[in-house]
């Protein structure tokens, strides 16, 4: 069995390699139209999650793929690991993020990521920034992407609850948009800041659509939250006990069920 710190170094040096030429050749993307933009970023993702996969021996399975809309849509995600940045990306339609506009000033990974017609904003600026969610927000979903938030706006550990803040709600009821709520363990497989990734199987559960017309931003928080943190207390840690190395979308029945 090989250590998983030495595991992770595999994985970061592959990541150091390949990382800075992909940026180069996505920035020669910059005259395409934004979904030929994201194509080409995406096959960056693609090659990360099966670099996780084979040589870190980290895979997951998706409870709930039956709930996913047939329209653009907004995720309200729960954030505990670099992972699911990744991992949404194969799981959803083509997208955007609601990000800090810092991140965009990363060397080659920030530039690879503004090719993806993200919604940078301000977290500082308060109802400009809700303002400009809404205006760019509304574009985004004209151009058939869909967005992705995490409320907690940063990675909270296994076990935390950070504050959810109302960005994601403020958007989907001002545009009458469905919200496609999403737990998940994979802070348990990659932790915060943690360097080592180890291997076994993460589980992603998919909550059912939720329409927010007639709903207050508040409420609509509220609702995403509690269904956010039941599920993640839910599915804590039952992503190890499935070790087969494959990626498998059940649907949302009982976890003992779906390791059948």
């Amino acid at each position: 069995m090989i250590p998983a710190a030495l595991r992770a170094t595999l994985y970061t040096l592959l990541q150091i390699i390949i990382t800075p030429p992909y940026a180069l050749i996505t920035l020669l993307c910059f005259p395409l139209p934004p979904h030929y933009r994201y194509k080409v970023t995406y096959g960056w993702t693609c090659l990360m999650l099966f670099l996780l996969r084979i040589i870190c021996g980290l895979h997951y399975r998706v409870l709930g793929a039956e709930n996913i809309p047939d329209r653009p849509s907004i995720v309200l995600s729960k954030h505990q690991s670099a992972w699911e940045t990744l991992a949404l990306q194969q799981i959803f339609p083509p997208q955007v993020w609601v990000l800090k506009k810092e991140l965009l000033r990363i060397p080659f990974f920030g530039w690879g990521l503004a090719m993806t017609n993200p919604i940078a904003i301000d977290r500082s600026s308060g109802k400009a920034a809700l303002q400009q969610i809404v205006e760019q927000g509304k574009e985004r979903l004209e151009q058939n992407f869909w967005i992705v938030i995490f409320p907690e706006g940063t990675r909270i550990p296994p076990g935390k609850t950070g504050k959810y803040k109302i960005g994601g709600a403020w958007l989907a009821t001002h545009t009458g948009t469905l919200v496609v709520p999403v737990a998940h363990n994979a802070g348990e497989f990659w932790g915060r800041d943690s360097f080592i990734k180890y291997p076994g199987t993460i589980t992603v559960s998919i909550g059912k659509p939720i329409d927010p017309t007639g709903m207050e931003p508040d409420e609509l928080n509220a609702r995403v939250q509690a269904w956010i943190e039941a599920e993640v207390s839910r599915i804590s840690r039952s992503g190890k006990e499935g070790r087969d190395g494959k990626f498998v979308l059940v649907s949302n029945k009982s976890l003992k069920d779906a390791e059948k």
